[in-house]
């Protein structure tokens, strides 16, 4: 049994509060002892009776390791983008200790088989993954799949992500039946019936570039939508389904999201990264701006700035920062997307859709939020650790996940806070480069990842 001694950083858990000098002193897949005192003469005792590597942690913030609600391992079907072996390698290089994974695999990621698959630790996992499976057979919207057996087979939730549940009873009935099993419904909030052709957002960039775009209410109206239904169901039942809705990307869609809590309703929400940290205007060429932190160049229709939802306009990315500061937003999640360059390597409008993400979600977040913004480093943390754990209900089914305690998995990220770097995609853990945050500036990097109790990620 191996044990790990992280000496002299700064260990910060938001879920506990805790945000002081400490040595953690980690023995198997568990943290044994936490010390707040310069010295002490318990944890050095364990620490030299057992021959623990000791790992100077000096200048850096000790926290647990991040979890990402949104990722895409491409496994089973699509390993020429992705493999859970590959993803979790990159999640660790991140900081990331546990992923839920989406089902738009090939298969769909829609029954018990299936679902342990994507989760069994045949797959090498350098991270914990969990799923979602789909929350329609195929993930086509036209029946249920079985709700309690993939819940007791391990799911966290249902979706059927970047395929959205369009019809209001087939919604309904999936929020029912999800509710009665305490899961959440994770929906991608797009009527599609209004973004056939699309492939940005609408408005003056795209009419200049001559790509037809996505308009604001093809988000906004499903979120107020299946806002409706969750009053309905309350309204005829006792229960409370959760409603999550996938990276929110407009003003319009946040303000129901706000105005939906406030009346007391279960609905959480995710942004990503590159939502808030990009505009449309990427796509057209020119300088791609990174706040105070300088500019980068960015190429007319570089594929890399193509995801679903689209980078929008200012306004729309400056609601998204403002929606994390005052805390409608729940958690940051990356949207992880994999795909092979020969796949973006195409004219803009025939590419697919999506951008990796997991090795870059911590800097970016921590430039925008803390470093531009003036959000605390545990505020930014929480939303990587203690509230994804909360608001899904983790611990509550058996992931012991997003915080540093004694008896606790040792999941652990250490990293400094202060450290400003360039991302180099050339260097990604990942199988896929296609990122727009090649280049991009980050705060904060990653010196070590632990996954319960073993080093997963170390900085060389």
């Amino acid at each position: 049994m191996s044990t790990i001694l992280l000496r002299g950083g700064c260990v910060i858990d938001p879920g506990s509060g805790m945000n002081e000098s400490a040595d953690v002193l980690v023995s198997g897949t568990m943290v044994k002892l936490i010390s707040y005192s310069p010295v002490s003469g318990e944890l050095d005792s364990l620490a030299t009776s057992s021959g623990a590597e000791v790992i100077d942690c000096t200048g850096m913030i000790v926290a647990p390791g991040l979890i990402d609600m949104h990722v895409h391992l491409r496994e089973p079907g699509q390993t020429h983008k992705e493999t859970i072996a590959t993803g979790t390698q990159a999640a660790a290089a991140g900081g990331v200790t546990t992923v839920v994974a989406m089902p738009n695999t090939t298969p769909v990621t829609d029954s018990v088989d299936w679902l342990r698959f994507v989760m069994s630790t045949d797959r090498k996992p350098s991270a914990h993954v969990l799923a979602m499976p789909a929350a329609t057979v195929a993930s086509m919207g036209g029946e249920l799949t079985d709700y309690a057996a993939l819940a007791a087979a391990g799911a966290v939730g249902f979706t059927d992500d970047g395929k959205p549940v369009l019809a209001d009873e087939m919604m309904k009935a999936a929020l029912t039946a999800a509710a009665r099993l305490e899961l959440p419904i994770s929906q991608h909030a797009e009527d599609t019936r209004m973004t056939v052709g699309a492939s940005m957002n609408f408005g003056g960039v795209a009419f200049r570039l001559g790509l037809r775009g996505m308009p604001i209410e093809a988000e906004s109206s499903i979120v107020e939508r299946d806002i409706r239904l969750l009053e309905e169901i309350e309204h005829e039942t006792k229960l409370q389904p959760h409603l999550h809705v996938q990276h929110v990307s407009t003003a319009k869609a946040l303000a129901a999201i706000r105005a939906a809590k406030k009346r007391g309703l279960h609905v959480t929400c995710e942004v990503s990264p590159h939502h808030i940290a990009f505009t449309d205007e990427s796509i057209a060429g020119g300088e791609t701006a990174y706040g105070s932190h300088g500019t980068q160049r960015s190429v007319r229709y570089d594929t890399h700035f193509k995801m679903n939802p689209p980078l929008r306009n200012r306004e729309d990315v400056d609601a998204c920062v403002a929606a994390v500061l005052d805390g409608t937003v729940d958690v940051i999640a990356t949207d992880h997307a994999p795909h092979a360059a020969h796949e973006k390597n195409v004219e803009f409008e025939r590419a697919p859709n999506g951008i990796t993400g997991l090795e870059t979600a911590l800097g970016a977040s921590l430039r925008i939020l803390h470093g531009e913004h003036g959000m605390s480093v545990m505020q930014v943390l929480a939303l990587f650790t203690s509230a994804p754990a909360e608001q899904f209900r983790l611990r509550a089914l058996g992931h012991d996940v997003g915080r540093i305690a004694v008896g606790a998995p040792a999941d652990i990220v250490v990293f400094d806070p202060a450290a400003q770097w360039n991302y180099d995609a050339a260097a990604t853990k990942s199988k896929s480069r296609n990122t727009p945050f090649d280049g991009a500036p980050m705060l904060g990097r990653v010196h070590l990842t632990l996954v319960d109790g073993s080093v997963r990620y170390k900085l060389d």
